[in-house]
């Protein structure tokens, strides 16, 4: 039987070896997690990978999915740190978010641009292709889960890579694709029967996915605990997206108003006609969205230059609430 320091810094056990072995595999601890045999004469925390009784694992570790260097080790007990997370007393400073995005988007512009305008093209090119945007949505979660990590390792002054973005991929691809389906269909589908419960799961479900990418949490433990943290901070976490994102909302909202405005006659006219020409509905509807499509692209272009830095105020209140620096602070 063995006891074990986990990435969280707590001890956990005794338990088995097949137990460690299952948290090795599972990318809760690795070779530098240190571990204590009972009954063992050697005195002192060793390091696990001095038990040749976990050479195998930690090989089969080493080429599967494990945390970027400089991440932080997922809790060996989800359920105790989610415990410990309740626990805190949540805060949020929206002014403070906005700040620090700034200051880190013009610190690390050339990486973080970047990493957004893949996640971004990979969504706009998806609506151009048959079948692209389903399976986009099926995906998002994971592209924004490596997202998500590349501005977290910025933030805590860690090495990343453009490439981290499809880092999700490796990590928990299954969790982080149904973290990012489920979240976003359940509270669009709230929306369409009632506005209020919607906006609430929206905004409550936020940091879903950034949980099951940095702590390696199931999908449904994840849109849990994000849920119960956001609600004691809903307003705040509300005030900071409707901030970060204005540059996308006020031009959105601008392009339905050019749209509705230019939709308004053929609609009048059809409604003249008093049976449905569904030819005219259709050259209609072509001509509209031919005549728009400049305003089409000035939304998308708006979306781009306001993503990185909509995110990096995102995960400085995801860190506020669930990371290192909600830690150290603690």
């Amino acid at each position: 039987m063995y006891k074990i320091i986990g990435g969280d810094r707590k001890e956990y056990g005794p338990v088995s070896a097949d137990e460690v072995r299952h948290w090795i595999s599972e990318g809760r601890l690795n070779g530098q997690s240190m571990a204590w045999l009972e009954g063992s004469s050697s005195t002192g925390w060793q390091t696990l990978a001095s038990f040749p009784e976990f050479a195998e694992a930690l090989r089969t570790q080493m080429g599967s999915a494990v945390p970027p260097p400089g991440m932080p080790m997922p809790p060996v007990s989800a359920e105790l740190w989610a415990a410990q997370i309740l626990a805190r007393n949540p805060r949020v400073r929206p002014m403070e978010c906005l700040a620090l995005s700034w200051n880190l988007l013009k610190a690390n512009f050339g990486l973080l641009f970047t990493a957004s305008f893949l996640v971004w093209l990979i969504g706009t090119i998806s609506g151009f292709v048959p079948f692209g945007g389903l399976l986009y949505s099926a995906f998002k979660g994971v592209f924004y889960g490596g997202l998500y990590l590349v501005f977290l390792n910025r933030i805590r002054g860690n090495p990343t890579a453009v490439a981290d973005v499809f880092s999700g991929f490796k990590i928990a691809l299954v969790q982080l694709a149904l973290a990012g389906l489920l979240s976003s269909l359940l509270s669009s589908l709230s929306a369409c029967c009632f506005i209020i419960p919607g906006a609430y799961l929206f905004v409550a479900w936020i940091f879903s996915v950034p949980l099951v990418a940095d702590r390696r949490l199931e999908f449904w433990p994840a849109m849990e605990l994000s849920r119960k943290v956001v609600t004691r901070v809903w307003f705040e976490i509300f005030a900071l997206l409707l901030l970060a994102f204005i540059p996308s909302i006020l031009t959105f909202l601008f392009v339905q108003f050019k749209v509705s405005v230019s939709l308004f006659p053929v609609l009048r006219d059809i409604m003249d006609v008093g049976r449905p020409d569904f030819r005219r509905i259709m050259n209609s509807a072509y001509e509209i969205a031919r005549n728009n499509l400049g305003l089409f692209v000035v939304f998308k272009v708006m979306v781009l230059l306001n993503l990185p830095f909509a995110v990096g105020a995102l995960m400085y209140a995801y860190e506020s609430l669930f990371g290192t620096r909600t830690e150290r602070n603690s």
